[in-house]
């Protein structure tokens, strides 16, 4: 079980997830990061109630479509320069728990070919609604 649904307001939740979305993207602080897109991996988990995310006929409009999650991700990406992941992050988090269905959110991205050393560099953030 992920650890997030131990979370007592949670066990009563989905978890919908994207996994290793990869986008294009102008980000960084530095100025040859300003010059191109750089490649960031982005992933997504929602916690939506199992009361609005069952589906009673198995159609599409019962759950929440995981079409909302890529449309929205690339919606902000395509809004210009992002000069930190903690703001990309931030502002994926936010996007993600205005949907009227989503309980909770966690959201990463990983820049991975920042050093030739490690895998990637990224950050995480997670959002309950209260």
């Amino acid at each position: 079980m992920q650890t997030s649904l131990l979370h007592p307001s949670l066990q009563d939740c989905r978890r919908l997830f994207l996994r290793n979305y990869e986008v294009w993207i102008n980000i960084g602080v530095h100025d040859f990061e300003k010059k191109g897109e750089q490649r960031v991996v982005i992933n997504v988990d929602l916690y939506v109630p199992l009361a609005v995310s069952t589906p009673r006929e198995d159609e599409l409009h019962e759950v929440l479509d995981y079409d909302f999650i890529r449309r929205t991700i690339a919606e902000r990406v395509s809004k210009g320069h992002i000069h930190l992941q903690e703001t990309l992050c931030d502002d994926v988090l936010a996007l993600m728990l205005a949907h009227p269905n989503v309980r909770a959110a966690r959201v990463s991205t990983e820049k991975p070919d920042v050093y030739p050393d490690c895998d990637a560099v990224g950050c995480e953030v997670f959002g309950l609604k209260p």
